[in-house]
C-alpha cells in the first residue's frame, strides 16, 4: 500500500476503533493489522499526537497477563474530530470514485 494512502487513513481508524470501544495499543496495532500493514512504531506516535491533541486519553488497567496496559479513550473533543475526519473522508472517498468512474471516451472537450 502506498505510504501516503495508509498514513492518512491510519488516524481515522484509530478514532474509530476508540470510538467503538477503549482499546490498548498493541491491540489497536491487532486490529488495524488485520487490514492495513502497520507497526506498532507507527501507531504509538499516532496516539501518543492524538493524547497531546486532547482527541484521546489514557488509562491503566490491570491484566491478566503482565503489567497494567494502558488504555485509550476517545474524548468528547475526539469524537468531533473523528466525525468531520470521516465526513471528509467520505467525501473523499467519494470524488475520486467519481473521477475513476468518469468515461471521457465520449467527451469531444477531451478529444
Amino acid at each position: 500500500m502506498i505510504t501516503q494512502f495508509k498514513k492518512g487513513a491510519l488516524e481515522i481508524c484509530v478514532l474509530s476503533l476508540l470510538n467503538k470501544k477503549d482499546c490498548y495499543g498493541y491491540e489497536i496495532v491487532e486490529i488495524i493489522s488485520r487490514g492495513i500493514e502497520v507497526s506498532e512504531g507507527t501507531i504509538y506516535p499516532l496516539l501518543r499526537r492524538l493524547t497531546k491533541e486532547d482527541y484521546c486519553s489514557t488509562y491503566l488497567k490491570e491484566s491478566n497477563e503482565g503489567p497494567p496496559r494502558k488504555y485509550y479513550t476517545i474524548t468528547d473533543e475526539g469524537i468531533d474530530y473523528y466525525e468531520d475526519l470521516l465526513s471528509q473522508w467520505k467525501d473523499f472517498h467519494n470524488n475520486v470514485n467519481y473521477i475513476l468512474d468518469i468515461d471521457l471516451k465520449g467527451d469531444k472537450e477531451h478529444e
